[in-house]
């Protein structure tokens, strides 16, 4: 998707917006798309950098990001005017991605009786169940947004063999640490909860660890790749808060 793609659909992108009283939000596309991910992930950076005073919190979803503020230290068409100027600073949707991202690698098992749906996810898909594994082993996504519930990470984009669609009725209950996949997503649990999502994968780590100096184990921007493994070892991996999953920082 180009710029001039965001554009046709009758709203002209990025737009800014007010979000409550002291929200301002700033949208760079209508769905996700690989740049506009990377635009938002990119802008809340450049946002973060500068530091400006009476800017509270700053976050970003999938194609946009959110800037909270004092609306009785900083007035609200001041900081409209300052997202104004930045918006129109650069290329937001081939800015460099944030620093400081990592890329992960956590060991997973793919169906077998951990994640009984693989199979079923592989046929909507049009894949045999070897190069369904073969296709989620290769991709290397990106932790597109945290949300949902603490630390959940939205994991993206998939070839678009997997624009598959959520279930038409909820799984019960997967476990925490389940992989999910649908929409060319895959999303990661940090809670057992019901679901949509059809459940591919197992691993162990554990991504909300409320008493660690950084309770969100993911953070957006990051990479992450799952690699194959088998049940005893990931048993073996279960007394690892972080499941044998490593990470090294991306150039």
């Amino acid at each position: 998707m180009t710029h001039s793609d965001l554009n046709s659909v009758g709203t002209k992108f990025p737009t800014i917006r007010t979000a409550g009283v002291d929200g301002m939000l700033v949208s760079f596309a209508p769905e996700l798309s690989e740049p506009a991910n990377r635009a938002a992930l990119a802008f809340r950076a450049a946002i973060e950098k500068a530091g400006w005073d009476g800017v509270e919190e700053t976050a970003s979803s999938l194609v946009s990001a959110f800037v909270r503020f004092d609306p009785l230290h900083l007035e609200h068409a001041a900081l409209q005017a300052r997202l104004e100027e930045m918006v129109t600073s650069r290329d937001w949707y081939r800015a460099p991605l944030p620093e400081g991202r990592r890329l992960w690698r956590i060991p997973t098992v793919f169906g077998t009786d951990l994640a009984s749906q693989l199979a079923d996810a592989a046929a909507v898909a049009g894949l045999s169940e070897s190069d369904a594994v073969a296709s989620l082993t290769n991709a290397r996504v990106r932790v597109q947004t945290i949300g949902f519930a603490p630390g959940l990470p939205y994991l993206g984009q998939l070839p678009e063999v997997w624009d598959i669609p959520r279930q038409s009725e909820l799984t019960k209950r997967i476990p925490e640490g389940a992989l999910a996949v649908a929409i060319r997503q895959l999303v990661l649990f940090p809670i057992s909860t019901p679901t949509g999502w059809m459940h591919v994968g197992q691993t162990a780590i554990r991504l909300f660890q409320p008493d660690a100096r950084d309770p969100f184990i993911l953070r957006p921007g990051d990479e992450v790749a799952f690699v194959q493994t088998d049940q005893s070892e990931l048993a073996n991996m279960r007394s690892d808060a972080f499941g044998g999953a490593t990470s090294e920082v991306v150039l």
